[in-house]
């Protein structure tokens, strides 16, 4: 998408850059600010609390955001050990990310509802396509993120959950196994195969949902 979009209609392309960066700075702040605020401090000396896009960005995960749609950033570093209550305050560490890409795509669609409702601008108006770029890559994230699969925050949330901290053996099959499965589906991704077609279910849904049925046209 973003390739068509870079030689057909570039401004088009920069828009989408900068979602994806607003998209991933946001998601992945939100992450070190949730560990601070439940005690650990080690995104902050890692120089993970800011909202310098630069200090979240994946190169892989970006290029996979720019080929297929989805992907990822930097992940967050924490010490579960030092939450106040690691193993339910490591399930908010892992879910702010996804709540924050969600508030993001609720936010986008009230603007673009609000600016097409009032008859402010038509569909085609460039604000109005960046907005909605915002919600469906902030909507994208949120969904290609909960996957439980490392390095993704669905695999934290899954760690948290089943507590495999106290089974060393069994968090690191899956961190290995899983890492492993979810490379092997991205490149499926790059080489045609929709393998996240679920995925584009779950988001074109929520964007139907967000903007009020097929109230809106794109």
């Amino acid at each position: 998408m973003f390739f068509s979009l870079l030689f057909s209609e570039p401004i088009m392309a920069v828009a989408w850059i900068i979602a994806v960066f607003s998209a991933i700075t946001i998601h992945e702040f939100s992450h070190a600010y949730m560990a601070y605020l439940r005690g650990d401090y080690t995104a902050e000396a890692a120089g993970r609390l800011t909202l310098n896009p630069l200090s979240h960005l994946d190169p892989i995960g970006f290029v996979a955001f720019l080929l297929v749609g989805y992907g990822w950033a930097k992940p967050v570093p924490y010490n579960p050990y030092k939450l106040k209550n690691p193993r339910w305050d490591g399930i908010l560490v892992a879910l702010a990310g996804p709540g924050s890409n969600l508030l993001l795509a609720i936010v986008a669609s009230l603007l673009i509802r609000f600016f097409l409702g009032a008859e402010i601008l038509d569909s085609s108006n460039l604000l109005l396509v960046f907005l909605f770029l915002v919600m469906f890559l902030n909507l994208a994230l949120m969904f290609f993120n909960l996957i439980p699969l490392p390095p993704l925050d669905g695999s934290k949330i899954w760690h948290s959950i089943f507590n495999t901290v106290k089974n060393p053996g069994l968090a690191h099959l899956i961190e290995s196994r899983g890492q492993m499965v979810l490379f092997a589906l991205i490149i499926l991704s790059f080489a045609g195969v929709n393998i996240f077609f679920f995925l584009d279910f779950l988001v074109r849904t929520a964007i139907n949902l967000l903007l009020g049925g097929n109230s809106f046209h794109f």
